[in-house]
């Protein structure tokens, strides 16, 4: 399970980088759904939704990733 997170969360930033912000979104929720405590994952999550303009939903998962880890410095 811990490879297939992994591997949803490299496929998400690589579709990040190639401005495929819908599909980064779905990878990064399908690695939520596997682990939802996982602070880098919400806040990768929140990046995509940034790109997508929708911005309500990003604080949303930047809130999130920071009450799971207050100390988490990649938090935008």
């Amino acid at each position: 399970m811990e490879e297939n997170i992994s591997n949803l969360a490299k496929k998400g930033i690589q579709l990040m980088t190639e401005g495929g912000f819908e599909k980064a979104s779905s990878h990064f929720d399908q690695a939520i759904i596997m682990q939802p405590s996982n602070p880098d994952l919400l806040n990768r999550k929140g990046i995509s939704l940034r790109g997508l303009g929708r911005y309500d939903e990003a604080i949303e998962c930047f809130n999130k990733s920071l009450q799971l880890d207050p100390r988490d410095l990649d938090a935008s």
